[in-house]
């Protein structure tokens, strides 16, 4: 691309593209390619000038050869630009709002006076007509304010403050929608989905894994327990229980049989279907996430209801006070300065916006919230319960040794397991199956339909015996699986997890399992406790021995061993009755009642699907340093709404003492009460 170098400083370089214009899509790709290079800081990209300036510290001869390389036209750039990047959305409202005003600026200087004067009175009907319809609904909101103001106004013939008024009512309603907007574009673009991996069903009945994008329509995907359903289709064989909160927001699981349709995002409770695809990834995705993040703003925050709450409550004070003021002073100037500010804006804007924010900036560093209730109350927590595996220790436990009976091949009874486990995520049974790729080992299916059991294991069938992987209460006690010698149990190595491996109904292996700790653990537990939790309790399904060793060394206020699913949610319910505020931080299929029952349900985002839908909060499965991020930015959040609080009452109220005071006419405190409503929304849009 040829360019000429307009301004250039250290680290900063300002260039114009010898064209005569650029779309906003060239605008994309030129910003999203240039940010691509390592040392790149910062690009911006100004269309309508075709002018990019770029913050670099890599050497200057990389950015300039970039540059000179640079074509709209080559696939790699284009692949870097996401589906939606809010240039147009910005564009759209830009315009909009300069429509506005070179509307207002021309009817000034080019219309005369009496022709103005009945557009202000058909402009003014809509506002009048919203005011009326509040009235007739028995609601005092902003709608009559206005109204009020406006109506007044043109009754004493001053039709110049009566369209004051409402130009700014339009350009205040244009940067509201615009700042809402912008706030739901920029988290729908930092929560969107990456590439999942679906089971697909070829032509002669074999089960392949492969990326969800290389799915085609027609293409049949199997589904099964605990895992979500990743594209929209109709069930061609199977039953299943389908939770469809996501979607609907029924909380009970729907009955999925065949010729019924299921939907991208809605996970599988129980069972297994098999899935004609009929809409396949890309469309429609981001379209999804703004859709929930929308639904997501219907879960206010108690902050967020008491704001709406009060600034509907105020309504009829101020039109009070704009009557007091009229019938002690007789000046319907004074009296008009009341209705010109109104607390309603700002509060229902700001309080809004500033979780919109919260959740951007969580989502920035690999949190999904998915309401502002649930990180107000990770903010007024006081009690935090962690599942050990996969969230004190890392997700990816490893297998350190396989025990075999019967002179059995280890790699034999390896190979078998992990066909078993592939088909269900968890830790462990990525564990299993992450040994056997290291071994090499080719796991074909070769077995019957496998049964998931809650919390205990896997069950299927192999050239016509039973077969069973899970933990020692499922396959010794519940199953009755005969030990070769009972001796050989005790001498397990006891520093690991185990997982036992029973072909026809006798024991054939023994998969120990090591849960390394993350090095992070204790310092987060640590923090935690400085943040303001109180108590943090580590809850798993381990026996005695491993459940004291890891609460030792992490440092948490209590442990419960060899709990059940039921235990957990259970003893949050108990929680809750002694009046504590308990979040619960889980990723696996197990911990789902748990997650239902905690006032925020986090989960980890390696973990079950069906975790991941229960839950009201999503970390990365990077650190667990997401969590006290988490929480310094719930109490941030809260603080900024008190800020937000304080400062809209002080401001509106002083606005509204100078104008009764005949200090400021009623234009002049419309101005500053929509700048100041425009100030607050801007700040509630900064980072926390």
């Amino acid at each position: 691309m040829k360019c000429k170098i307009l301004h250039e400083s250290k680290g900063r370089i300002r260039v114009r593209f010898c064209i005569s214009r650029m779309t906003l899509k060239q605008a994309d790709i030129t910003e999203y390619s240039l940010s691509a290079i390592v040392g790149v800081k910062r690009v911006q990209v100004f269309d309508r000038t075709c002018d990019i300036v770029i913050a670099y510290t890599c050497p200057r001869e990389e950015i300039i050869q970039k540059l000179s390389r640079f074509s709209f036209d080559d696939e790699q750039n284009k692949a870097l630009v996401p589906e939606h990047t809010g240039r147009e959305l910005n564009r759209q409202y830009e315009n909009k709002l300069a429509g506005v005003v070179m509307k207002r600026f021309v009817n000034k200087l080019v219309i005369p006076q009496p022709i103005r004067n009945i557009i202000a009175v058909f402009r003014a009907a809509k506002y009048i007509f919203r005011g009326l319809k509040c009235l007739l609904q028995g609601k005092l909101e902003v709608a009559v304010l206005d109204a009020t103001a406006i109506g007044v106004s043109m009754l004493r013939g001053d039709f110049g403050t009566a369209g004051s008024v409402m130009f700014l009512l339009n350009v205040g309603d244009i940067l509201d929608e615009w700042t809402h907007r912008k706030s739901v574009d920029d988290l729908a673009r930092t929560m969107s989905l990456g590439v999942e991996q679906v089971w697909t069903k070829t032509a002669d009945g074999q089960e392949v894994l492969m990326s969800v994008n290389e799915v085609c329509k027609g293409d049949m995907i199997i589904v099964r327990t605990g895992s979500m359903i990743p594209l929209d289709g109709k069930v061609i064989s199977g039953d299943a229980m389908v939770n469809q909160a996501s979607m609907t927001g029924e909380s009970v699981p729907v009955h999925k049989s065949e010729g019924a349709y299921v939907y991208a995002g809605t996970v599988v409770e129980d069972g297994e279907c098999t899935v004609c695809v009929e809409n396949t990834a890309g469309g429609g995705r981001y379209d999804r996430i703004v859709k929930m993040i929308e639904e997501s703003e219907k879960m206010k925050s108690a902050a967020e209801d008491r704001a709406s709450h009060l600034a509907d409550k105020l309504v009829p004070w101020s039109l009070g006070g704009t009557l007091l003021t009229w019938l002690l002073t007789c000046n319907v100037t004074k009296a008009l300065s009341i209705l010109m500010v109104d607390f309603s804006c700002a509060l229902k804007l700001a309080m809004p916006i500033s979780v919109l924010s919260a959740m951007r900036d969580c989502s920035r560093i690999g949190i999904t919230v998915k309401g502002g209730r649930f990180m107000e109350a990770v903010a007024e927590a006081d009690t935090i319960v962690f599942d050990k595996t996969g969230t004190l220790t890392h997700s990816s436990p490893r297998v350190a040794q396989v025990i075999t009976f019967g002179g059995r091949d280890e790699n034999e009874m390896l190979r078998l397991a992990a066909c078993l486990e592939e088909h269900y995520p968890h830790s462990i049974a990525n564990a299993v199956v992450a040994e056997a790729e290291k071994r090499g080992l080719i796991h074909e299916e070769f077995h019957s339909k496998v049964e998931y059991v809650v919390a205990h294991g896997i069950s299927s069938t192999v050239e016509g015996e039973r077969v069973l992987i899970g933990s020692h209460h499922f396959i010794i006690e519940d199953e009755q699986c005969a030990a070769p010698d009972e001796r050989i149990f005790r001498h397990l190595p006891k520093e690991y997890s185990h997982l036992y491996l029973a072909i026809g109904n006798e024991v054939a292996a023994v998969i120990c399992i090591e849960d390394p700790l993350r090095d992070e653990a204790a310092d987060v537990v640590q923090k935690l406790h400085e943040c303001g939790i109180s108590r943090v309790v580590m809850m798993t399904g381990d026996n005695e021995r491993t459940a004291k060793a890891v609460a030792e060394k992490v440092g948490v206020d209590e442990y419960h061993a060899e709990v059940l699913p039921e235990d957990k949610a259970a003893f949050i319910r108990s929680e809750h009755e002694a009046g504590r505020k308990v979040v619960m931080i889980g990723d696996g299929v197990n911990d789902s009642p748990a997650l239902s029952e905690a006032d925020a349900g986090i989960a980890i985002s390696t973990g079950a699907a069906i975790a991941r839908e229960i839950a009201d909060i999503t970390i990365s499965a990077e650190d667990l340093y997401a969590l006290v991020e988490l929480k310094r930015l719930s109490n941030a959040l809260m603080s900024r709404i008190g800020w937000n609080y304080c400062t809209i009452i002080g401001f509106n109220g002083t606005l509204i003492v100078l104008g009764v005071l005949g200090v400021l006419p009623p234009a002049t405190s419309a101005l500053l009460h929509n700048a100041s409503t425009l100030a607050i929304g801007l700040r509630s849009m900064t980072e926390l």
